[in-house]
């Protein structure tokens, strides 16, 4: 789990010049319309673990810390989990 996000319920890792992270802000605003729930990004570029670990298959989604998913937002899923 990574705890550094606290706060946030979910999170969007991404980096500069990812094509997909553009789709999935899009994605995660809808989401956000939907449910009420806020989500906040980080880029992976200005942690080196982070970069380490999700750099080769951004953008990433995290929920409560835990990884979602990655490259697109399984959006109706999301939404479910969030109703959790």
């Amino acid at each position: 789990m990574i705890s550094a996000f606290s706060g946030a319920r979910v999170v969007l890792l991404t980096t500069a010049g990812c094509h997909l992270c553009t789709d999935a802000r899009e994605a995660l605003d809808r989401v956000a319309e939907r449910t009420g729930v806020a989500w906040s990004e980080v880029d992976v570029a200005t942690d080196q673990g982070l970069l380490r670990e999700y750099g080769d298959r951004l953008p990433v989604v995290l929920l409560d810390g835990r990884e979602h998913g990655y490259w697109h937002v399984e959006e109706d899923r999301l939404v479910a989990d969030l109703g959790r």
